[in-house]
């Protein structure tokens, strides 16, 4: 049976999905936006706005009972494949040990004009 998962410490859904889905031992975010759920902004340049929307990853993760250690696969939605390298930079910060598997992909718009959004999918132990 899967349980959805909501959390205050990450951006709210901005349409019919859950910020998380959780079913047996997966878990599975949505893309999460470089929304500071303190300011309710987004910041301007690629690399808060990659480690903003990793914390809210992270967020939604703990939420249903996981953390970033657990996570198997992530994927990254750029706005510009050019900030693949400033992205990159930041990502390896929230990842140690064996990296999950992911995929970057270039896509020509992300909701609110964001720069980058990430999801990810974890095993919940």
């Amino acid at each position: 049976m899967k349980q959805g998962v909501v959390t205050e410490k990450a951006p709210g859904a901005i349409g019919p999905y859950s910020q998380g889905v959780v079913f047996g031992n997966l878990m599975i975010t949505s893309g999460q936006l470089p929304i500071d759920t303190t300011t309710g902004k987004m910041p301007h340049d690629i690399a808060e706005q990659t480690r903003i929307s990793l914390e809210n990853v992270k967020a939604v993760l703990e939420a249903g009972g996981a953390s970033l250690n657990q996570v198997v696969k992530t994927t990254v939605f750029l706005n510009d494949m050019e900030d693949f390298s400033k992205m990159n930079a930041v990502y390896q910060e929230y990842f140690s040990g064996t990296y999950p598997a992911r995929s970057a992909v270039e896509v020509a718009r992300l909701p609110k004009d964001a720069l980058v959004e990430i999801e990810a999918i974890a095993i919940v132990k």
